[in-house]
């Protein structure tokens, strides 16, 4: 895709969509689009990556401990592990299935199909006290409703990519991984490529939806508050892939 840069004037309504958006976080993206503005043009192909905390609190999603009566399980495990009962029947309430459930750990399915720890539930940088993050209900329709607001507002395609941090089978650490897209495909299927040395490439697809996720990671942070990231200069197909896509079907699921 060749790059066409915004104008003055798409940039501006494309600060107010993201003002308008975000309500308690207005001030903080528009002076991120600004810092944007100023490090160089946003070109349509720019992705626009958000924090699934940004997006769950636009939404509603941010629920209070004080009305959870925690079910027997909850109570059992909470005892066990030292957690909070309400937070562990908040985990299993979002979960289609539990994964693993040891030493303190809990694993699950979401409804989304994710597998992640508590289900997505998220303490950590919530404002309001005694209270938790979900998940956004459908992060592929969040990302939807972004990338349709923002072509609208400023007649270029941006992708989106609605984000959260994941951790990984048998590898230390947590990587930002992309739960919600609109605008663009989240694989890049080399199969049937030739290398170098002429093999066929049989397996190939790689996951540039996630490794996008990851990069903006690092200039969102985890604690500086920084809800969203424009990220420019990759060129992708903008075919009507989805956050979706990138969950493994359990038929092809070698662990499960």
């Amino acid at each position: 895709m060749d790059s066409q840069y915004l104008s003055k004037e798409g940039l501006e309504k494309l600060k107010e969509e993201l003002a308008h958006r975000t309500g308690a976080l207005r001030r903080e993206i528009a002076a991120r689009i600004k810092e944007a503005k100023e490090q160089g043009d946003l070109s349509e192909n720019a992705e626009y990556t958000e924090a699934k905390d940004a997006q769950s609190k636009s939404e509603g999603r941010i629920v209070s401990l004080t009305g959870v009566e925690p079910s027997a399980l909850a109570l059992r495990f909470g005892e066990e592990s030292g957690r909070d009962p309400r937070l562990v029947e908040l985990v299993l309430q979002e979960a289609r299935r539990v994964v693993r459930m040891d030493r303190g750990i809990l694993v699950t399915e979401t409804r989304h199909g994710l597998v992640c720890a508590n289900s997505g539930v998220d303490v950590s940088n919530v404002e309001e006290e005694d209270s938790v993050c979900l998940l956004p209900e459908d992060p592929d329709r969040s990302a939807e409703r972004l990338h349709t607001a923002l072509t609208q507002r400023t007649g270029k395609s941006l992708a989106v990519l609605v984000t959260d941090t994941f951790g990984r089978p048998w590898r230390e650490g947590q990587v930002n991984v992309a739960i919600g897209i609109s605008g663009m495909e989240p694989i890049a299927d080399h199969r049937g490529f030739v290398d170098p040395r002429g093999r066929k490439l049989l397996v190939s697809e790689i996951a540039v939806a996630d490794e996008i996720a990851g990069a903006a990671e690092l200039v969102m942070g985890k604690l500086d508050r920084v809800p969203a990231a424009l990220i420019r200069g990759y060129s992708y197909r903008s075919d009507g892939g989805k956050g979706a896509d990138l969950i493994r079907q359990a038929d092809k699921d070698l662990f499960r």
